[in-house]
């Protein structure tokens, strides 16, 4: 869906569903970049948006212990907690059904992923407020990782904007946060974005920020672009926006560790959209990735001192996805 995206291919499960093997059709409707971008193309043919949604991450697991990291992990039900037996990693999840085609779909306990957490930007810890935000989609999802990202969008907006004490308040003044609407593009102006992020305290430093933007051209046809914002390290981002080179990886398998001598605590950006046309609808979302860190059935193998699957990956990067900006032009 996605092929200039290194990113995008993370912990995927393309392979099959509860029922049968994936068909010809459907992973294009499974994904939400996918849904964003036909949210614009219904909106410009029917006039409504049907996938305006926020984004929240959860974990999916049926154990009552909301246990989101790798390194203490429990799993997705009780008959695969930590531990030996045969289950932890090789309970069948899908495939039991016979695929009237003979192909195998089986994907099994130590494909699923150690995640994930819903955030909310919220002016108190009341149901009431936290309700209110979710309404208004200032909301992001993360991975199972603690990090904190916030994001505001706005046509005023200046470079020196992102260090000012009154970060927040500025950004609601004079800007939208994310899952807001900016419409009726002032003329020969560019919406700019402030956007920062603090790595999870208990958990691994930041490799990058990126803005994923989504829009639809004068033939109704969508498209998509990822662009590096910030990155760690000494690292350039390149004219095309995107930065080429890996921030590395520290993970030592066999001692299921990893070290923060590599990326940053806290990214920053202020970005403009050097592509905008105020005549195409546009969605722009956040993501934040962090530096690779041990998989949770590398920190298995490690405790339990058993050999690792060797269809999983080793290493991971957590990571964090905002809840869309939308941009409408004037009619």
């Amino acid at each position: 869906l996605s092929p200039t995206d290194e990113f995008a291919d993370f912990e995927t499960w393309d392979k099959g569903s509860f029922q049968a093997a994936k068909e010809k059709g459907m992973i294009e409707k499974e994904y939400a970049r996918e849904a964003f971008k036909r949210g614009l193309q219904y909106e410009a043919k029917l006039g409504v948006n049907p996938f305006k949604f926020g984004l929240i991450g959860s974990t999916d697991s049926h154990t009552a212990l909301s246990t989101t990291t790798e390194d203490n992990f429990y799993g997705k039900i009780s008959a695969v907690e930590p531990g030996t037996q045969h289950g932890r990693w090789g309970e069948m999840v899908t495939g039991y059904l016979p695929d009237p085609k003979g192909r195998d779909y089986a994907k099994y306990a130590r494909h699923t992923s150690a995640s994930g957490l819903a955030a909310i930007w919220s002016r108190e810890n009341t149901r009431e407020s936290l309700w209110n935000s979710m309404v208004r989609k200032e909301v992001y999802a993360t991975t199972g990782t603690r990090l904190k990202v916030r994001v505001f969008a706005g046509w005023d907006f200046a470079q020196n904007d992102i260090n000012r004490p009154d970060f927040a308040n500025n950004g609601y003044e004079h800007g939208v946060p994310m899952g807001g609407d900016l419409k009726a593009a002032p003329k020969d102006k560019a919406p700019k974005f402030l956007i920062k992020a603090l790595r999870d305290p208990d958990w691994a430093n930041l490799d990058r920020i990126q803005v994923i933007k989504g829009w639809t051209d004068a033939k109704g046809e969508a498209h998509e672009k990822v662009y590096d914002v910030a990155v760690s390290g000494e690292r350039k981002i390149g004219a095309d926006g995107r930065c080429k080179t890996p921030v590395g990886n520290t993970v030592n398998e066999k001692e299921a560790f990893f070290d923060n001598s590599i990326g940053a605590p806290t990214l920053q950006a202020y970005w403009q959209d050097p592509d905008f046309d105020a005549s195409q609808r546009a969605f722009y979302y956040v993501r934040v990735l962090e530096i690779p860190t041990p998989r949770w059935t590398t920190y298995d193998a490690k405790y339990f001192k058993v050999k690792r699957p060797t269809d999983v990956p080793v290493s991971i990067q957590e990571r964090a996805y905002t809840s869309p900006i939308w941009y409408t032009p004037s009619k």
